[in-house]
């Protein structure tokens, strides 16, 4: 029996990486969380296979504008050792580690963005559960049931 298939949402702004850098790239560790309900989240949930809605934030329109796989589950992230990068923690140490990633592999991009505004104005169709519409939410990790992929895939 194989586990079933589970789904993300992963925001990026695209200054810092974006879905075009990811296609060039092909598979990049997604380094550089620093909440613990997003941590959780790849170090709990997370799984080999699992399919990643990539989502550009901090942008003149925010939204959906591809599609990923998670390529290796959770392992330190190696920022968080490095007193010269931006995501270093004093407090984290490589025998108990605070901080995890996962790698994310491209699949595709959109054929065009699925904008926040449209995602909004198909909340309750999404749900309550789904965070992204949820006020208050800023998590760059967000879990994302099979009902809401289908929908938010639909919206293409």
């Amino acid at each position: 029996m194989t586990a079933r298939r589970r789904y993300w949402l992963m925001k990026s702004e695209p200054d810092t990486f974006s879905i075009d850098d990811l296609e060039r790239v092909r598979t990049e560790p997604w380094n550089g969380v620093r909440n613990y309900q997003a941590r959780n989240y790849m170090r709990d949930g997370m799984k080999v296979g699992d399919g990643v809605l990539f989502y550009h934030s901090n942008t003149a329109v925010p939204g959906i504008v591809g599609l990923a796989t998670i390529a290796a589950e959770a392992y330190p992230d190696p920022t968080q050792f490095d007193p010269k990068s931006d995501y270093y923690d004093a407090k984290s140490t490589r025998e108990d580690p605070r901080w995890l990633l996962v790698d994310v592999a491209f699949e595709r991009k959109l054929s065009r963005t699925i904008a926040l505004d449209e995602i909004k104005a198909r909340a309750e169709e999404l749900g309550e559960d789904f965070a992204l519409t949820r006020r208050g939410n800023r998590l760059s990790v967000l879990p994302v049931s099979a009902a809401q992929w289908k929908l938010l895939l639909a919206m293409e």
